[in-house]
């Protein structure tokens, strides 16, 4: 039963303040506590924020009014906790944010209700070394990225997995995506969709300098190891496309499943091959 709700929100979108409105007034009814996010709390005119890190700990789940960004964002800073999210989507591309406006009423009563089901999602650890002592440490829900800077060149990264040297990938960067992640950057990148329950590590390069160069997926509890080698170039990692630092020469980056997971609340009324069909316009000509 639910007692507390944290929201987040994209605050710029024209209608978040009528939606958040509407569902804190639904659970009002209900009796069920409403946390808001400073920045959305401002927004409607509410003086009771709070700040984003401190509400996961507090409630037993959390609905995002937003895109995939923004979930990915709250995501992060569930961190451990497993409090399912519900994601509405108000974009027009969306593979987390499952839920429409339109279907907005009929989750908010399954939600107090009970009547509702979760997708557990692999997260990945990401640990940045230099000279053997870690200098960044990141838990993403989608991909890390390691490319190259406009005007850098062809980076090479001597990757291995479980400690076997897999190649030397040289290419404009190379993305270790979760199967969440593999409709992001990966598919972009040419690399293939993966089903979100299977167990895997999708290792994708950009624009190989190789054409055999193809993606290669691997077993989700395999720990894969980047070492990448340049001079005077600029090089970053990303990690869900949204933090992440600038890498030196000989760095190396290492990436496992994490225990952490992110739980996602599914539609009601559609699953996950209808939700590709809609996004990416299959069967259609």
């Amino acid at each position: 039963m639910l007692k507390k709700v944290g929201i987040y929100a994209k605050t710029n979108h024209p209608d978040v303040e009528q939606i958040a409105s509407t569902i804190c007034a639904r659970f009002k009814l209900e009796q069920i506590e409403v946390l808001l996010e400073d920045s959305l709390a401002e927004q409607i005119g509410q003086v009771n924020g709070h700040a984003g890190e401190e509400i996961p700990e507090q409630v037993d789940l959390i609905i995002v009014l937003g895109g995939d960004g923004t979930l990915i964002s709250v995501a992060r800073l569930i961190g451990d906790l497993s409090v399912p999210i519900v994601g509405v989507n108000l974009g027009r591309l969306g593979f987390l944010t499952e839920v429409t406006r339109d279907e907005l009423p009929e989750m908010l009563e399954r939600l107090i209700s009970g009547n509702y089901q979760v997708s557990d999602r692999m997260m990945i650890d990401a640990s940045i070394y230099r000279n053997d002592q870690v200098v960044g440490q990141f838990t993403v829900l989608n991909d890390i990225v390691i490319n190259k800077g406009a005007l850098a060149r062809i980076i090479d990264m001597e990757t291995s997995v479980d400690g076997r040297h897999l190649t030397s990938y040289k290419a404009d960067g190379l993305i270790i995506s979760t199967p969440t992640g593999s409709t992001g950057y990966n598919l972009a990148a040419g690399g293939p969709i993966i089903y979100p329950d299977i167990n895997s590590l999708l290792i994708t390069p950009i624009c190989p300098h190789m054409l055999t160069n193809r993606p290669i997926m691997v077993w989700s509890r395999s720990v894969i190891e980047i070492k990448v080698n340049f001079e005077d170039d600029v090089v970053f990692f990303t990690a869900d496309g949204q933090v992440g630092r600038k890498l030196l020469p000989g760095d190396r980056v290492e990436v496992r499943r994490s225990e952490a997971r992110t739980c996602l609340v599914s539609s009601p009324s559609k699953d996950y091959f209808e939700i590709l069909r809609t996004k990416l316009n299959w069967g259609q000509r």
